[in-house]
């Protein structure tokens, strides 16, 4: 059989047989978009080749978590420039929150977002519905769109006016949909009742204590017992506290979480002294005995996905004083290098970041043909060189917002090459075919 491409001599990151990931030395052979051929030497007379020795080869890398602000705040980000940072830092697909302006609560304003990103995006891509506790009648018919992962809300207040902070409200919400709920679990009572602490010290530092631990705590308690009484399953984006992460392993069978990278790498009060504005996102980096916790929870397998909460604004708008700076951390292009510089440093396997971001999300949003490197699978890879050292410089950076918090930082190992759909996109930092995504589709 002919092949369309053959990648040689590099160490892939595979499903072994008790389903464990495995890391294997394996020429992977490629035609019309799929994987056609797994073996420890496959003839360069079938195809083309990509000498990859030395490197290792990922199943396509999936940020499940991102804001790239278009419709209506598209001077901080558009599909195009977020896309474009998602590939250059070995993303290969995303899927992008339902908080722009105006925000998506119909499935017109939905597939409004589908048709956007035609030809204009890097990396494959899917996008939420939202609710504000209007419009229920939409919920079932978004859910219903072929090419989106579902639904969110927002139980603390979020840019574009999402807010769902009553439980009667996110009760009918359970009630209308039927695929796993995504949270962002802030409780917004503790957070205005809390305001007086910015008065008293208008700081970045302040932001941490206002956004304390309890409205993080309560608000996953209140949706844990709604979605208990509705026998319905949740997902539970970005988890901050140690408190947290104990509460959601009692309730695995029906809830899953995530972690962001950020939340693993800087603590507080430290990031807001040195980092100011920069620092400042929703929910807050927390301290150091939470960032252990995080920490725990990504070895003992408790969380599910890594996403990066991608949320970037102007550098102008951020350096704006505390508290009129808005919240948001850029990182869909840096997630990838930040971690693989962990692995390197010995603090997580490498089989366990790809379950984070490739495996989990390909199980837990029954994303079809994506996330495993598998016979039939989608051609889809992020190349990986795990000995390359480079310093992490702001001009490397495609968003439009043009920096990130993580500049200046020495980080081992990084990515050199995608492919999406069985073609080399993205090598050496040089964009070779652009706006080669297309949408996702799901098993539901």
């Amino acid at each position: 059989m002919s092949l369309d491409l053959i990648i040689k001599g590099a160490t892939a990151i595979l499903p072994g047989p008790d389903s464990k990931l495995v890391e294997q030395s394996i020429d992977i052979g490629i035609s019309k978009g799929k994987i056609a051929e797994l073996n420890s030497t496959i003839s360069s007379a079938k195809g083309p080749v990509l000498q990859a020795q030395g490197l290792h080869v990922l199943p396509g890398l999936i940020d499940t978590q991102v804001h790239f602000r278009e419709p209506g705040l598209t001077h901080k980000e558009d599909f195009e420039t977020g896309s474009k940072s998602a590939l250059f830092g070995g993303i290969t697909a995303y899927f992008e929150m339902p908080n722009t302006k105006p925000p998506v609560t119909t499935y017109d304003l939905l597939q409004q977002k589908y048709d956007l990103s035609k030809n204009r995006c890097h990396t494959h891509f899917a996008y939420y519905g939202g609710s504000i506790g209007a419009d229920f009648d939409q919920l079932s018919k978004m859910e219903a769109h072929p090419n989106s992962p579902g639904i969110k809300v927002f139980m603390g207040t979020s840019t574009g006016g999402y807010l769902v902070d009553q439980d009667e409200i996110l009760d009918l919400i359970l009630k209308r949909t039927s695929r796993r709920l995504v949270v962002h679990a802030e409780d917004e009572t503790t957070l205005q009742a809390r305001k007086y602490l910015i008065d008293e010290d208008p700081h970045p530092r302040s932001h941490y204590k206002w956004r304390n631990e309890e409205s993080a705590i309560k608000a996953t308690q209140r949706i844990l017992s709604l979605a208990k009484k509705n026998n319905r399953k949740l997902h539970i984006l970005h988890i901050t506290t140690a408190e947290e992460v104990e509460i959601l392993k009692q309730n695995k069978d029906i809830a899953s979480f995530e972690i962001l990278p950020q939340h693993l790498a800087l603590a507080a009060p430290e990031c807001y002294e040195r980092l100011g504005t920069l620092a400042q996102m929703n929910p807050p980096i927390r301290d150091k005995r939470h960032q252990d916790a995080l920490w725990k929870a990504v070895l003992d397998g408790s969380v599910s996905v890594m996403g990066s909460d991608h949320a970037p604004h102007t550098l102008l708008e951020k350096q704006k004083p505390y508290p009129e700076s808005p919240s948001g951390f850029p990182g869909v292009q840096t997630t990838v290098p930040l971690m693989l510089n962990f692995v390197n440093q010995g603090k997580l396997p490498l089989t366990r970041f790809v379950e984070l971001m490739a495996e989990n999300p390909k199980k837990l949003f029954q994303i079809k043909n994506k996330g495993r490197i598998e016979i039939g699978g989608d051609a889809d890879f992020t190349i990986v060189d795990m000995n390359e050292e480079r310093i992490l410089e702001n001009s490397w950076i495609q968003s439009k917002c043009g920096y990130t918090p993580f500049a200046g930082m020495k980080l081992k190992g990084w990515p050199r090459i995608v492919i999406l759909n069985g073609e080399i996109v993205l090598q050496e930092n040089e964009l070779l075919k652009p706006s080669k995504g297309q949408a996702l589709e799901f098993n539901f």
